[in-house]
């Protein structure tokens, strides 16, 4: 009798899952068309894809659709494979995580050289003055974004505005900030003595056959690669983003990418395949904000446990991107657009609401 009941209730179990598996489809539509969301989703189930779609124009000039090849800016999902380099470097010895910045950049100008640390640049708790100043879409339009409108090599942007004073005492507040990784991205070029471009590439892109992902600048012809676009809140209406030099963000924001990429990278993570579970397991340290290396660890109390999941997100302008890895359920969600008309996060967090 008792194995019956164990029998039914596996069944229940599978049926259940199943259905809400097969009500995804819908519920994904639905959102799309009432949040107005234009971009692509993909989504896998431990080593099962189980949603692959894409909704909308990849250029609105040219009248030109999504499709789930389209490949997108992803913003600061870039800080996750600096993170991971970093990582990597830790597990080989040639990084002390508790070390200053000027140990490895002898040469750096800032206050932060012998008082910052490795790790606090990595949960963003470095105490340094931000390199962003833009406070909203009205200054942005204004003034523009800081001095991404102008092209500058990495020593230049580090030297010029990764250095300035500090703001707070090092770890002991939480500020996102894009200069933490540039620090870091000059870093990896100082110890692999090579562009932080073909380290991503030698290091991650290749092994993993990422051949649809790689560094954004403003003379190459990028095959595939969705415009973006911003919602100009006083026109009423979406505009092509801004003009600005994507390779000035660097290891903190320069990357494009698809979908299906996105997801290899994080499988693989994940996987451990790119670094141990040692590392993993300080990458998804929760510390202030709940931000460990690169990501943020949510849902880690209460009743928000069965959700518990790490979020990365990616935004700049119309580029906007998201992975939720849901780490009880092993289930990882890439949603990737041009347009900031649609909260990716809270699609993302639904999805997983509607998957359990």
């Amino acid at each position: 009798m008792k194995k019956i009941l164990n029998i039914i209730v596996l069944t229940m179990m599978c049926f259940s899952a199943g259905a809400q598996t097969s009500k995804l489809p819908s519920f994904i539509k639905d959102y799309a068309v009432k949040k107005q969301f234009n971009g692509s989703v993909l989504i896998k189930k431990d080593s099962k894809i189980i949603y692959n779609n894409s909704f909308g124009l990849a250029n609105r000039e040219f009248n030109v659709p999504v499709t789930n090849e389209t490949e997108y800016k992803v913003c600061s999902i870039t800080k996750s494979l600096t993170a991971v380099l970093i990582l990597q470097l830790y597990e080989q010895d040639r990084i002390d995580l508790n070390q200053k910045i000027i140990t490895y950049l002898p040469a750096y100008k800032g206050e932060a050289g012998n008082k910052v640390t490795i790790s606090q640049l990595l949960n963003h708790t470095s105490g340094m003055m931000n390199t962003d100043t833009v406070s909203s879409t009205e200054s942005a339009v204004k003034n523009g974004i800081g001095f991404y409108h102008k092209p500058y090599t990495l020593d230049q942007i580090v030297d010029m505005f990764c250095s300035y004073p500090l703001a707070n005492v090092p770890g002991k507040k939480f500020d996102y900030n894009n200069g933490d990784y540039m620090i870091l991205g000059k870093i990896l070029e100082t110890l692999y003595k090579k562009s932080y471009e073909q380290i991503v590439k030698d290091q991650i892109l290749t092994p993993l056959g990422m051949k649809n992902s790689g560094l954004m600048s403003q003379d190459k012809l990028i095959k595939n690669l969705a415009s973006s676009y911003f919602m100009r809140d006083d026109l009423k209406r979406l505009v092509p983003d801004l003009p600005v030099y994507y390779q000035d963000w660097y290891a903190a924001g320069s990357m494009y990418s698809c979908t299906a990429d996105v997801m290899t990278f994080f499988n693989a993570l994940f996987d451990l395949k790119l670094i141990k579970k040692t590392s993993l397991d300080l990458m998804l340290t929760p510390g202030l904000d709940d931000y460990g290396y690169s990501v943020w660890i949510r849902g880690t109390k209460g009743k928000n446990v069965k959700y518990k999941r790490m979020e990365r997100y990616g935004s700049i302008m119309g580029a906007n991107a998201v992975v939720f890895h849901y780490l009880n359920e092993n289930m990882t969600v890439v949603i990737l657009s041009n347009t900031n008309l649609t909260d990716l996060g809270d699609f993302a967090l639904n999805i997983g609401k509607q998957s359990f």
